[in-house]
């Protein structure tokens, strides 16, 4: 069984070619998410598994940012409609503490694939035309316009005019790329017309403009020899980007267009992710609740083209769980369904894992870390509290605190960590919780006052763990004629104040056993 990673791999492989040249690209329109983004999480996956073949394998990331801006993103203000049209190279930076917008935007995004462990060569695409790299392919690509024009067409409702030609000039006057035309190419000069009035000539040795999309990126495939790309949906439509770009590659540029891997969007919660709109969810937030290796999985547990949707409310927690089955039946902590699965499931956690440890790192369950965390804030008490529990892998279960390693502390922080950003910035109210200091005001029936009190007494003199105690909840609530709401009520009431909370015996063996028994006593 072959993950689709080592598929394309594969493909690949099977290639009479001395480099593999894995291409991605980002527009610098606004904040990079996780959505724009995943073709650079798909092309280092395909070069990380070509290179652990011994294949020879690069993976390049082109920042589109001298495309012209056509919405503001937010949370920029709207004074920035000034610059729609003007490439994103050139417009200044909104905070002040870069070159420009594009430099603004493209900063965290790279600081984040360093933590996501991604080597990859930096293009920028204003730079490319500024130093000449794209010269010579403007020149042929302006002396071939009629065939070109002929390519478009072909995929045209409305044909393009005779005098159209493949280059958007920087209008001298305005300043923007996105509005200007041009009409006639003669000795390396172009000549355009721009909405804003004015008539110019551009100079294509200077690099004040850049060649349309389509044809753009044909050239850029045979500037950088890539040899693979993965890109969104909208781009593998019958006649869309690639079908238009690949054959101009080919009778245009004499260049075989690059494997294609097309992938299909993410969504956020449940809508599409749009910059201007402030609807995304970028590397840098999904560093601030959880590890690498989980946004890898939650790219690469399906296909590329199965819809996939975030939400770093409750169903994140969910996924957290989901990853941490994995995880534990990739150490044989956990056995799955059927050999079958296991097969699965294993491919995806090494696809997903930059470095495969010798041994389960100790990721305590993030679901129980979200209680835990709420209950205790010191280290070694919420260890503690994972050890009375039975949340521990098999190899620290007997093993206390202070004999922990520093990869293990260092594990145990981060999680805690991220669990806190989470609990701060994502989490439902109704999982949040404080345990009351004094017993709080509430109202409990006989029933329920017995019930507490029955409880206090097995909580007081016997060791159970949390199936166990669990069973005896459920004895001592029929035995006093209580449903198990008025009785998980009545522990939620004076514990935490309110009528829910998290899965009781878990809750009750993390937190003090003096405290509890004299709590369930309504003595303090």
């Amino acid at each position: 069984m072959q993950h689709w990673i080592e598929r394309i791999a594969s493909d690949l492989k099977k290639k009479n070619v001395k480099k593999h040249v894995i291409a991605s690209g980002t527009s610098i329109s606004g904040a990079i998410h996780i959505g724009n983004s995943c073709d650079v999480f798909i092309a280092h996956a395909i070069t990380k598994n070509l290179k652990k073949e011994g294949i020879d394998a690069e993976l390049v990331w082109v920042a589109d940012d001298y495309d012209p801006l056509r919405k503001v993103p937010y949370p920029l203000p709207k004074e920035y409609k000034k610059y729609l049209g003007v490439p994103y190279s050139e417009i200044p930076c909104p905070d002040g503490c870069c070159e420009s917008f594009a430099e603004h935007f493209k900063k965290p995004f790279l600081d984040a694939m360093k933590k996501f462990n991604i080597d990859m060569k930096i293009f920028s695409g204003a730079e490319m035309y500024k130093t000449g790299i794209y010269e010579d392919y403007i020149r042929e690509s302006l002396n071939k316009a009629s065939e070109i024009r002929k390519i478009f067409n072909k995929y045209r409702e409305t044909p393009l005019s005779e005098d159209w030609l493949p280059y958007n000039p920087i209008c001298d006057k305005c300043g923007r790329i996105g509005t200007t035309e041009s009409y006639k190419f003669k000795d390396d000069i172009v000549y355009y017309r721009c909405k804003c009035g004015y008539e110019g000539e551009s100079d294509i040795k200077e690099g004040k403009g850049k060649l349309t999309w389509r044809v753009e990126w044909a050239a850029r495939w045979k500037i950088l020899n890539v040899t693979c790309e993965p890109f969104g949906k909208d781009h593998a439509a019958s006649g869309g980007s690639y079908d238009v770009s690949s054959e101009i590659s080919k009778e245009i540029f004499d260049y075989p267009p690059p494997y294609p891997v097309p992938y299909e969007w993410i969504s956020f919660k449940g809508r599409a992710m749009s910059k201007s709109k402030g609807i995304f969810f970028t590397p840098k937030q999904w560093l601030e609740i959880a590890p690498p290796e989980t946004l890898n999985y939650f790219i690469f547990r399906s296909k590329p083209m199965k819809h996939r949707d975030f939400d770093p409310g409750f169903p994140f927690l969910n996924l957290m769980e989901q990853f941490e089955r994995v995880e534990r039946i990739y150490y044989g902590e956990e056995e799955a369904a059927s050999e079958q699965e296991e097969e699965k499931l294993k491919k995806i956690y090494e696809v997903s894992v930059d470095k495969i440890e010798d041994e389960i790192p100790f990721r305590p369950p993030y679901k129980f870390m979200v209680v835990a965390c709420q209950i205790a804030s010191d280290m070694e008490k919420l260890y503690n509290i994972l050890k009375r529990n039975s949340q521990l892998p098999k190899r620290l279960e007997n093993k206390e605190f202070d004999e922990l390693n520093e990869k293990d502390k260092k594990y145990l922080e981060e999680r805690v960590r991220h669990v806190r950003n989470w609990l701060d910035k994502y989490a439902p109210e109704s999982v949040k919780f404080e345990v009351q200091k004094e017993l709080p005001k509430v109202k409990l029936s006989e029933k329920q006052i017995k019930f507490l009190n029955e409880l206090a007494k097995v909580i007081e003199s016997e060791e159970l763990n949390a199936v166990e105690l669990h069973n005896r909840i459920y004895d001592i609530m029929r035995e006093h004629g209580l449903n198990a709401k008025e009785a998980f009520q009545a522990i939620y009431k004076v514990l935490i104040g309110k009528k829910r909370g998290p899965r009781a015996a878990s809750f009750i063996l993390s937190l003090d056993k003096n405290f509890v028994v004299k709590r369930f006593r309504l003595e303090a």
